[in-house]
């Protein structure tokens, strides 16, 4: 299929669109949740869409040292919103950006040393580290519903009738559209949702007015990092969930367009992330993994071009640097929001359960993998103080049920599953024995 620079234009802004609203919420979840206020808000999406152009771009500029060099789209990952919660409200949002910048660097030095070890992430890791996420994110998605945690109004009907209006909407588009309207359906969602919201009273335009249209790039916006141990191997252990997460994706995509990668690509795909990692943390962003959603749109419009996704790059790095279009993000009501949450990080729970339908469920040990490490996950999640009697520096790590389940996982796949290797005379005595 030959691309004109118009059909180019179009797939690449459907690209934009796809994962534009998993890119928004993220920053907006983040910086609510730690009492941004509306100008920070603003820069922290705006950064945030730049990095995930910048970071696309990375990935698909293929070179010796970094890139893979596959038709893949890099947005923040959904596995680090309650870390940097967790870690925003204990040390405040310096450490963020300490431990982003530290797990970085963590993935730049090892990213040759894990693709060797990937295989030691089946789906019963991935699959269960996929489902957790999902589940420990639905309690932000539901106090978003009712108006936001602390809000006076917190359960008022206006709120719920608003939040599952806009659930109600997504569902319907994904029921009866098909292609491109499907594929933005969320967004579609946020942008009715707004305009219902705006005749009740609930969205303020200030922020917008308040915002410029042009915006340079500011190292340290919330100034300098500062470096914890408890958030830097909080934010470690994210960065290798965010690792096997692309493993899945990289793969996924690298069969779609017929072509065979191996441990050298992966370390490429992985220093790309981690240089994303980097400049997330001096510019004050965040956290980037390929995004799966896009996958599925590689799929359904069968083109496999690079240079689609290079241009959704440079579209994401543009609309990054206009500040305006941020601030109109930011004006989305809580109960909107937490309408939309609910479809996605549901999405996200059937997307890790598809992942785990390609588990042996006849082996007992990838049955109690699963039970132990979504348990835990869901248990920390439900019950967060039930560590409080923990020293400060291990509550973090203890108190976030994607970071406690996702690592139960890794070690009891590590235990059950990974056999060690045999000599070839310890495979001779086996035999001899077994005759």
């Amino acid at each position: 299929m030959k691309l004109t620079a118009g059909k180019t234009a179009s797939l690449a802004m459907q690209h934009v669109l796809a994962m534009y609203a998993g890119a928004m919420i993220v920053p907006l979840i983040v910086g609510s949740s730690l009492g941004l206020s509306g100008q920070q808000l603003t820069y922290l999406v705006s950064i945030d869409i730049f990095m995930c152009g910048v970071a696309t771009l990375l990935q698909v500029l293929s070179n010796r040292f970094f890139g893979i060099g596959l038709p893949i789209v890099l947005g923040c990952t959904f596995t680090a919103v309650g870390p940097m919660i967790a870690i925003g409200t204990d040390y405040g949002i310096s450490a963020v950006y300490g431990a982003i910048l530290a797990s970085g660097l963590f993935i730049l030095i090892f990213a040759g040393a894990f693709s060797k070890i990937a295989q030691f992430f089946p789906p019963v890791v991935t699959g269960s580290v996929v489902t957790i996420i999902g589940i420990t994110l639905i309690p932000v998605a539901m106090g978003n519903m009712a108006g936001g945690e602390g809000s006076k109004d917190f359960g008022a009907g206006s709120n719920l009738a608003l939040a599952f209006g806009v659930l109600l909407l997504i569902i319907l588009l994904f029921r009866f559209t098909k292609g491109f309207i499907r594929s933005v359906s969320i967004l579609i969602g946020l942008a009715a949702g707004t305009i219902a919201g705006s005749f009740m009273g609930m969205v303020n335009f200030q922020a917008v007015h308040e915002a410029s249209w042009i915006s340079g790039l500011q190292p340290f916006y919330f100034g300098a990092p500062s470096f914890e141990w408890a958030p830097i191997v909080t934010m470690i252990l994210v960065a290798i969930v965010s690792m096997i997460e692309s493993t899945g994706v990289y793969i996924a995509v690298a069969d779609i367009c017929e072509r065979e990668i191996d441990e050298k690509d992966l370390a490429k795909g992985y220093r790309a992330e981690g240089i994303a990692y980097l400049l997330g943390g001096l510019f004050n962003a965040f956290p980037y993994t390929a995004y799966s959603q896009n996958v599925g749109l590689i799929q359904l419009s069968g083109v496999k071009k690079r240079k689609v996704i290079m241009t959704a790059g440079i579209m994401l790095a543009l609309l990054g640097l206009v500040p305006k279009i941020a601030a109109f993000t930011t004006i989305i009501p809580s109960p909107v929001l937490g309408g939309a949450m609910v479809a996605m990080f549901g999405m996200v729970i059937a997307y890790g359960i598809k992942m785990l339908s390609r588990v042996d469920f006849s082996s007992q040990e990838n049955l109690l993998i699963i039970a132990c490490s979504v348990g835990i996950g869901m248990g920390v999640t439900a019950v967060p103080d039930m560590f409080s009697q923990l020293p400060e520096a291990f509550k973090i790590l203890t108190s976030n049920g994607i970071v406690a389940g996702s690592a139960a996982a890794i070690l009891l796949n590590l235990l059950l599953n990974v056999r060690p290797v045999k000599s070839k005379e310890q495979e001779f005595e086996a035999r001899v024995l077994n005759n």
